[in-house]
């Protein structure tokens, strides 16, 4: 506790209350170590029967012609999802941008999109043409429609039926909140929305954006039935270690509808250099069950103090996970200002910056980021964003370690404690 106050400023109070707290989730902590064994031994299973070597990570450039480090990265996702091909590139710059081609690449002029979990995460709504943006899939002729959960956050079945048109070609089903609040979709509720999906028609793309639920549970979406799976690698699967990229998982035609989008008519998966990054993207992802779990762990020690500090907390510390965030709504802006702050003052990297609100592109409010990573934007990393609108609710996620993910939740609460916007009373 000492080394604590003199590194930190953490004052004992502050230790005390956090450690009794930890002390208090011992048996919960406990249980999320089973998925990331059978997590774990899936992406070693994988990466065995392809016969990974260090061949594979040699470097290739200009067109990348016969990467063999590209398809062996390729086909042990593919395996670990359970499905017939994959696309997995550093030319996949961020989760929307994967899910961009996924759905320019499977959707047509005529074609309509429909969202039956209300409206997708923020950065999307340029992309569909909720918010005109050129070059979106509104410009093209491609409609889009969505359905709202009911207020207890289930699906409305009846209001999807009827919204299901023969124009529809593709349905997306967002899994985590994004800055909704709002529970994240368990892979069972998700493989139920598609059964009843393909039950009306059987030819409908169902695509899940899996970003922040990899390994969180024991299976992924493509398992029950979802035809694409689109997510990001400086998330969850790329365990802290990838630089950048993307992955598109599912069906063999899909993913190489995708891949067409994604480099040229014609050209597919046969092009793209993947620059000496195979190394670290499958490094990543031999760590990601282990780092998912930590992430885990600190979410729900953030997820117990709060609920004990009064706040109102999604989800509580003792409910069942299906991503790696946890929403605190903080009430007021200047709790959601200091909640980041601290957790920035937790970073290894720009510890010293002080994070304000900003007007971030691709938001409808100003937000504010806490992200003091190695990789940057890597949420996967110790991180906390928040828009400045009400109700005002924080958005926490990731911790490459347990240890670290602690340190940073009580360096918050004490930058919280010390602004005069808590007691630990």
């Amino acid at each position: 506790m000492n080394t604590l106050s003199e590194l930190f400023n953490i004052d004992h109070e502050t230790q005390q209350f956090c450690e009794q707290t930890k002390l208090e989730l011992a048996s919960v902590l406990e249980r999320i170590e089973s998925n990331m064994h059978i997590n774990g031994a899936k992406v070693l299973a994988a990466m065995q029967k392809n016969k990974l070597s260090d061949v594979h990570f040699a470097v290739t450039t200009g067109y990348g012609y016969n990467d063999l480090g590209r398809e062996v990265v390729e086909q042990i996702y593919a395996d670990i999802f359970k499905t017939e091909s994959g696309l997995v590139r550093p030319q996949l710059m961020s989760g929307t941008h994967a899910l961009t081609v996924a759905l320019f690449g499977n959707l047509r002029p005529g074609d309509e999109l429909l969202s039956p979990v209300g409206k997708p995460y923020d950065t999307l709504e340029g992309v569909i043409g909720i918010r005109p943006t050129v070059g979106s899939l509104a410009e093209y002729g491609i409609t889009y429609k969505q359905v709202d959960l009911k207020e207890d956050f289930s699906f409305d079945y009846d209001a999807i039926r009827k919204a299901i048109t023969p124009k529809t070609k593709m349905v997306t089903i967002q899994r985590s909140k994004g800055y909704s609040y709002r529970p994240t979709f368990t892979v069972e509720q998700i493989g139920e929305l598609i059964r009843f999906i393909k039950g009306i028609r059987s030819d409908i793309i169902c695509m899940v954006d899996n970003c922040y639920g990899e390994f969180v549970d024991v299976k992924e979406p493509t398992e029950v039935g979802a035809d694409l799976c689109v997510g990001s690698l400086i998330k969850n699967p790329g365990g802290g270690l990838a630089p950048i990229g993307g992955y598109i998982v599912g069906k063999e035609e899909y993913v190489e509808n995708a891949a067409m989008r994604l480099t040229a008519p014609g050209l597919g998966k046969e092009v793209g250099a993947t620059l000496g990054l195979n190394q670290p993207v499958l490094q990543g992802l031999f760590m990601a069950p282990q780092v998912v779990a930590s992430a885990l762990k600190g979410a729900i020690f953030a997820s117990a103090l709060f609920e004990k500090l009064g706040f109102e907390v999604m989800p509580k510390s003792n409910e069942f996970r299906s991503d790696i965030i946890q929403a605190i709504n903080m009430r007021t802006p200047e709790n959601v200002i200091a909640f980041c702050q601290g957790i920035q003052k937790g970073a290894p990297v720009d510890s010293y910056v002080v994070p304000e609100p900003w007007d971030m592109p691709g938001y409808d409010a100003p937000v504010i980021m806490a992200a003091g990573a190695f990789v940057q934007g890597a949420s996967i990393e110790l991180s906390a964003d928040a828009p400045i609108k009400p109700p005002y609710t924080v958005f926490f996620q990731g911790g490459l370690t347990d240890y670290h993910a602690y340190l940073g939740i009580m360096m918050a609460v004490q930058t919280m404690k010390d602004k005069g916007l808590i007691t630990l009373a």
